[in-house]
């Protein structure tokens, strides 16, 4: 077996590889490359999640107390929407103002914060703009809703709602009904009932109050902001 000197070893390895780190050095790009593509496929990653998998919202008002307190952010379960999910009766729902539900947006402001929150809100890293209610389903197309004293029915039934924010009843002082739920629709109602402009307050609209599940983002799965409220719920009992 033929030994080579130390010196004809080292520039054995040198010449062998000279080439590879060549090629490393070919394929290493600069940071000032290399970043604005990460940004890309983070953003495309983000969006994808937003279409297809949970998207954010916050909570602005009361009307779903003590469920989801006011600045709350909610996971919303888009991927349910994709894979036949139909919203039942008690389960809480994120869905797009059905027309003339929440008061028109202020006009003015600053426009280039307006267009970085749009741009942001597009790429689920903020949540969209205000035009988006979360209400608790009370019944689905073809159930009959009614309210008298304190008592919520549908299909003559007794409504359970442990739900409710203390010292509310499932009424709160609104007598109607009974009201037949159109097909593909649902009757939504906040768990403050007393403070929230839901089904009942627009049975005078296109919809007899009722809101299209056209208009439905999806089932709200979990508080996740502030981790102080983080909590995963489903519709039972909730």
């Amino acid at each position: 077996m033929q030994v080579l000197p130390e010196e004809a070893v080292s520039v054995a390895v040198a010449v062998h590889e000279g080439p590879a780190r060549e090629q490393n050095r070919r394929r290493r790009r600069p940071w000032y490359v290399e970043l604005p593509v990460m940004i890309a496929v983070g953003l495309v990653i983000a969006v994808l999640i937003k279409t297809f998998l949970f998207q954010m919202f916050s909570i602005p008002s009361g009307s779903m107390e003590n469920t989801l307190q006011v600045g709350d952010r909610v996971a919303v379960n888009k991927l349910a929407a994709h894979t036949g999910w139909r919203p039942e009766p008690g389960e809480p729902v994120v869905f797009k103002d059905p027309g003339g539900w929440l008061p028109p947006a202020p006009k003015g402001g600053n426009p280039v914060s307006g267009a970085l929150h749009s741009g942001l809100s597009a790429v689920g890293l903020l949540p969209p703009g205000d035009d988006y209610l979360v209400k608790r389903v009370i019944a689905t197309g073809g159930q009959r809703v009614a309210c008298h004293g304190s008592t919520l029915t549908v299909d003559g039934r007794t409504v359970a709602e442990p739900y409710l924010h203390p010292g509310d009843d499932s009424c709160a002082g609104m007598d109607f009904g009974p009201v037949t739920v159109p097909a593909g629709h649902v009757w939504v109602e906040g768990d403050h009932r007393s403070d929230s402009a839901d089904s009942r307050y627009h049975r005078e609209d296109a919809n007899g109050g009722a809101v299209p599940v056209g208009n439905l983002v999806g089932p709200a799965s979990a508080v996740v902001w502030p981790l102080g409220h983080f909590d995963w719920f489903g519709w039972t009992g909730r």
